[in-house]
């Protein structure tokens, strides 16, 4: 028994030590602890599965919350990788590109980017339904890959980072506010110039 358990606590220190970490019990949690999350496509899977693994993970996600993180596009793309010598078979490669947005107070955009996943599988003319079956398959790990690589990108941002980016978005809005004012005050206090009268004979 007491060897079982130092065998069982040695696997555990040499994954660790190799970076490996059980879902939902990793050391790079996130610190937001609350976000409202929507998408141009509402009832996406890739929205729907972000919602749900961040809420598994601690986040209150609602709408109305500070900050927002809208999932603008989704792209997906499919090319032909390779063909297979009987001309049956190709080898496809689908990729889906997700850009995003992290929007503050009054919607103000705080930053975008894009994640994106690269998939492979092979198409048999000979076996349609498997080859659907595959692809499918795929477009679901490729949705699994992207939600994943969001949650890389938001554990990268705190709730300090995203006061910062709100105070520079605030103070750059006053800014093209001030210098709109005073274009205008200009306008307004420069003299029109009154229209040339052309004497009548």
């Amino acid at each position: 028994m007491i060897k079982r358990n130092l065998l069982v606590m040695g696997l555990a220190v040499l994954l660790s030590a190799c970076g490996f970490q059980l879902r939902g019990t990793g050391t790079n949690a996130l610190s937001i602890k609350e976000l409202d999350v929507s998408a141009r496509d509402a009832y996406g899977q890739v929205v729907t599965d972000l919602k749900n693994t961040l809420s598994n993970s601690g986040v209150h996600v609602y709408t109305g919350a500070q900050y927002k993180l809208f999932l603008a596009r989704e792209d997906e793309s499919q090319r032909t990788a390779s063909y297979a010598g009987s001309g049956n078979s190709a080898e496809y490669e689908l990729t889906t590109v997700v850009k995003y947005e992290i929007l503050g107070t009054k919607n103000v955009l705080l930053l975008d980017d894009n994640v994106q996943s690269t998939k492979t599988y092979v198409h048999d003319g000979n076996n349609l339904i498997g080859s659907d079956q595959e692809a499918e398959q795929i477009r679901k790990e490729i949705r699994s890959d992207l939600v994943q690589k969001l949650i890389a990108r938001l554990q990268q941002l705190s709730p300090q980072r995203l006061d910062e980016l709100q105070a520079k978005a605030d103070a750059a809005a006053r800014a093209q506010a001030d210098a709109e004012a005073a274009a205008q005050r200009i306008r307004d206090e420069t003299p029109q110039q009154s229209p040339i009268e052309i004497p009548s004979k």
